[in-house]
């Protein structure tokens, strides 16, 4: 009868690690409500922010995943978590001394990392490494990087958008990042520099590569490969809306132009699936030689 009993309580005290792991959840949420309102205001007004609110969602859902490997192993708590915890704490004073949004909203991810550890120590992190590193894509870069990578961005549409509409015999003349047409000027402002398709796809290739491929070095190549899609699937597009401003000025503005945005961004998705594919063909390859 003792093995049967001693079953039981670890069965309950794993229910009462996920309960405990629940209440400080709801802690950190109250104490960083402030934070998470203006980040999830963010994500509704930023159009570069958009996926932001399908991270925690998919985080959470490889966590779901992952609890009968959880409940497999006993918690075994380690009191470094509450240093981070407490350092998260002090993290968020000094950003909301300084209205630094940055440094307010990776403090909570600080204290739900530090959470984590203190409750189910380094094992339980290390089975959640990966919805954790993920909660990372719902905070926006700082706006000193972020102004840092979009002009360089814009000025590389720029300058391939020209060349490919010198191509194609269309008459342009580049300045920086404004491309003077027979018609009008085209600016290739923030919006499209390719941040947007380039945060949005680096998140989905990690999400589709968690799902849907086991090998380790496919899954980085198509994390990096997004760099290079989302930089030519956007100068496509400020070809194309150079195309439009030549031929037909109406389509290069509003509704169309936000319609051209998403097609783009699905061309790239596409081709990033494409990619993949590749890769699994070349893979295939390799190990048939080797056989």
């Amino acid at each position: 009868m003792t093995p049967v009993r001693d079953q039981t309580e670890n069965a309950v005290q794993r229910t009462i690690s996920w309960f405990t792991l629940a209440w400080f959840g709801a802690l950190l949420i109250a104490c960083y409500a402030p934070v998470l309102m203006t980040l999830i205001h963010q994500w509704d007004t930023d159009a570069d922010m958009g996926h932001g609110f399908f991270v925690p969602i998919i985080a959470g859902f490889i966590a779901w995943q992952k609890r009968d490997e959880l409940l497999a192993r006993p918690a075994s708590p380690n009191w470094w978590g509450l240093a981070l915890v407490v350092y998260g704490g002090f993290q968020l004073y000094i950003a909301t001394l300084g209205a630094e949004m940055f440094l307010a909203r990776t403090a909570f991810l600080i204290s739900v990392i530090g959470s984590v550890l203190l409750l189910g120590g380094t094992r339980y992190v290390r089975i959640l490494a990966f919805p954790l590193f993920l909660l990372f894509f719902m905070v926006p870069i700082p706006a000193i990087i972020y102004n840092r990578i979009t002009f360089p961005l814009q000025l590389l549409a720029s300058s391939v958008a020209t060349g490919a509409l010198e191509v194609l015999q269309i008459p342009v003349v580049r300045e920086g990042n404004v491309l003077q047409m027979a018609e009008k000027s085209l600016s290739v402002v923030e919006a499209c520099s390719g941040i947007r398709s380039l945060l949005s796809l680096t998140f989905l290739a990690l999400v589709y590569g968690y799902f849907f491929e086991r090998k380790t070095w496919i899954r980085v190549t198509l994390f990096f490969a997004t760099i290079p899609i989302a930089i030519i699937a956007n100068a496509s597009r400020v070809t194309l809306t150079g195309i439009l401003t030549e031929y037909k000025p109406e389509l290069a503005e509003g509704f169309f132009h936000s319609a051209e945005g998403w097609v783009i961004f699905m061309v790239a998705l596409m081709a990033l699936l494409a990619f993949h594919q590749l890769l699994k063909v070349g893979a295939r390859m390799k190990a048939a030689r080797h056989a």
